[in-house]
């Protein structure tokens, strides 16, 4: 999926709840695949993923191949992992925007990485790799931003959770439009089928738009980083579990703050009817 000057953010998952999401599909093939990934996507070099950790606990990742129109290297997927491992076990965090050097967001996956990886094999291992690597995010656009999905014209279709991910939140029948028809979205277009939460109107620079983003992000982010964590576990949960599995998470979340500082200061407080 190429994205231009759009910007990505979500609020980090905790480790545990990581551990607990992979628990329901791991077996003893999928770590043996993720290993032997690895080192063929290592050796298909360029580019970085490069991570700062702010003081208001927003962490910013950038995709860094701008060459490239910033499409993910083999080391860049390796990289990837690595900055959300990071970012999970990061106390302070509350959330993490995803942006694109020079004005692009992202092209995909690098052609060099595609072909070195060509076999269907190797090919189903790295979307498995990829998968659990992505984090599930809200979306952002400026005005002048485009979005379209070209799997078709390359002869494939979304590998890395893209098109499952896009018929929950679009619905079948925008998303046959969006990737068969390789139909251009505009913010008004992204906003209106529910594919971009919010257009952001900036005048200039990457800079501009990544202050934008932050002060827009800033209201779902207000309180304890463990409150603010908790609330993006059960809305996962709920989300992509079934009921029965989500309703015992959101319960094993309720018990970790339950009683916690910021629960007894509100009770003090007495917040709940003000």
């Amino acid at each position: 999926m190429a994205v231009c000057s759009a910007i990505r953010f979500g609020l980090i998952r905790s480790r545990s709840t990581v551990r607990f999401q992979n628990k329901t599909v791991r077996s003893s093939h999928t770590c043996l695949s993720a290993g032997d990934i690895r080192e063929k996507l290592r050796a298909c070099a360029g580019g970085s993923i490069d991570l700062e950790k702010r003081e208001s606990g927003i962490a910013v990742i950038t995709i860094n191949n701008p060459a490239r129109m910033n499409a993910l290297s083999g080391s860049m997927m390796l990289e990837l992992e690595e900055r959300v491992h990071d970012l999970e076990t990061w106390s302070e965090g509350k959330a993490v925007i995803v942006q694109g050097a020079a004005g692009t967001f992202c092209s995909g996956s690098d052609l060099n990485a595609v072909r070195a990886i060509a076999n269907p094999q190797d090919g189903m291992k790295m979307c498995e790799f990829m998968q659990k690597t992505l984090t599930r995010l809200l979306r952002l656009m400026t005005s002048g931003g485009v979005i379209q999905f070209v799997h078709k014209h390359m002869g494939l279709v979304p590998g890395w959770g893209g098109a499952a991910r896009l018929v929950r939140i679009v619905g079948s029948q925008n998303s046959l439009k969006l990737l068969a028809g390789v139909k251009k979205v505009d913010p008004d277009f992204g906003k209106q089928i529910g594919l971009v939460d919010e257009v952001l109107h900036c005048s200039s620079g990457e800079r501009n738009t990544l202050d934008q983003a932050e002060q827009w992000l800033s209201q779902y982010i207000k309180g304890p980083e463990a409150v603010i964590q908790a609330v993006k576990r059960v809305v996962l949960s709920g989300r992509e579990l079934p009921s029965d599995e989500a309703l015992t998470a959101e319960r094993n979340v309720f018990g970790t703050v339950w009683g916690g500082p910021a629960n007894l200061e509100a009770l003090a407080l007495r917040t709940k009817h003000k």
